[in-house]
């Protein structure tokens, strides 16, 4: 009997069409024979949508019409079954669509990535793929992952965060700040997105500023870092949980910007032609391999580990890295929770296939599961049974009462 196999993808974000890459190519690559992929879009009002025709890219090229072929659905927990429902139901019939077994969620960003979307599941007790609440929200938020890190031993670049609203009502202060603190040229980025959205280099004072007004566009808060001026950027993914990882070849993207940019990530650098977009982050520009010492391969694949067991990660991981030609120190840029398109690419030059990759991930997502199911999570006193009407003012209204 195959397993049912709900792979969500879009969300409320501002990576929504690059989830919609990520999750055509996942549900592609999914085994047919072992697994039922039921696809299931959220829409950027949070809508949940089912059907055949969410599984072909193209047809996304007019949403109002898709949409059309699709069936509105939600979530309901019904005797140790989560199932996927009509909405609205109808008055005759069953709403019942189908049970799933498994959530595979392929989302980039805020609300999705972040760790709601991973509430979401824990509440329906679906087992899902990918990192857990919290290993998520740590994720996504770039300060926090760099506090995380650090405290773990990891190599990681300084920086400084502060809330959005403070620049505008302290701007020359906060300037003078980072000044201090940093020399140009330093790199602005929105605490919480990824896909090099809204992140930017400043150069002088001015720049600096139109960098901060960028991201703080995106994110509440801002995280300003210093400039690696030799740099060499090498991606590494992991795959695993905290029993037993593994690492992929190592990539060196090429950038045709000053930084590498959305464009570089997901649109080759250049101007494409309709559909070419589709390749998402399998058809950006790299070195594949990267062009590095043996000893360098080693010690960046070394600390990719290091930072997935460091963060709680488990399925696939891409740990992006900051080489400094000058002096060679390696530093852990970010971890990218559910990298652009899997890194499928990366782990097809380690000579695993993008089918063997998704298995892996929805096999961890069941073992998760039953490790969970094995721990305690209630207690089976219920001292509501006893409990009298002193007791609703709480422990400091009780007065030595007892119950």
């Amino acid at each position: 009997m195959k397993i049912n196999v709900g792979v969500f993808f879009g969300g409320k974000s501002v990576e929504h069409e690059i989830s919609v890459i990520s999750a055509a190519q996942a549900m592609a690559a999914i085994d047919p024979v072992k697994y039922q992929v039921i696809p299931v879009y959220i829409t950027k009002d949070n809508e949940l949508y089912t059907g055949d025709a969410l599984s072909e890219i193209r047809n996304f090229a007019s949403l109002p019409k898709l949409l059309e072929q699709c069936q509105r659905v939600y979530l309901l927990k019904e005797k140790g079954k989560t199932l996927l429902l009509r909405y609205p139901s109808k008055l005759f019939g069953n709403p019942v669509l189908t049970a799933l077994d498994v959530a595979f969620p392929v989302v980039h960003g805020t609300n999705v990535e972040d760790g709601s979307l991973q509430g979401f599941f824990e509440l329906h007790d679906l087992p899902y793929t990918g990192p857990d609440v919290c290993a998520s929200a740590v994720g996504m938020d770039k300060w926090v992952m760099k506090c995380v890190l650090q405290g773990a031993g990891l190599p990681v670049l300084p920086g400084y965060c502060f809330q959005s609203s403070l620049y505008y009502v302290r701007t020359q202060e906060l300037i003078d700040k980072l000044e201090s603190l940093f020399e140009y040229p330093m790199i602005v980025k929105p605490v919480n997105l990824g896909s090099s959205i809204g992140i930017s280099k400043a150069s002088n004072a001015d720049s600096l500023k139109d960098a901060i007004e960028l991201a703080a566009s995106f994110s509440g808060r801002v995280l300003v870092e210093p400039v690696v001026v030799d740099l060499k950027e090498v991606n590494c993914a992991v795959l695993g949980d905290f029993e037993y990882t593994q690492t992929s070849a190592c990539e060196e993207p090429v950038n045709t910007d000053d930084i590498l940019s959305y464009r570089d990530k997901y649109m080759g650098g250049a101007k494409q032609g309709a559909g070419q977009g589709a390749k998402g982050m399998g058809g950006a520009m790299r070195k594949l391999p990267a062009d590095i010492p043996a000893d360098v391969e080693d010690q960046i694949k070394e600390l990719a580990q290091k930072a997935f067991i460091a963060m709680n990660c488990s399925g696939v991981a891409r740990i992006d890295f900051l080489l400094d030609m000058a002096d060679n120190q390696i530093y852990i840029n970010e971890l990218n929770t559910i990298p652009g398109s899997l890194s499928f690419y990366l782990w097809e030059a380690a000579s695993l296939s993008f089918r063997d990759l998704t298995d892996h991930m929805i096999q961890l997502a069941l073992k998760r599961d039953r490790q969970k199911k094995a721990l305690i999570w209630s207690n089976e006193t219920n001292i509501l049974a006893n409990f009298n009407d002193y007791g609703v003012k709480g422990a400091k209204g009780a007065k030595g009462e007892r119950f």
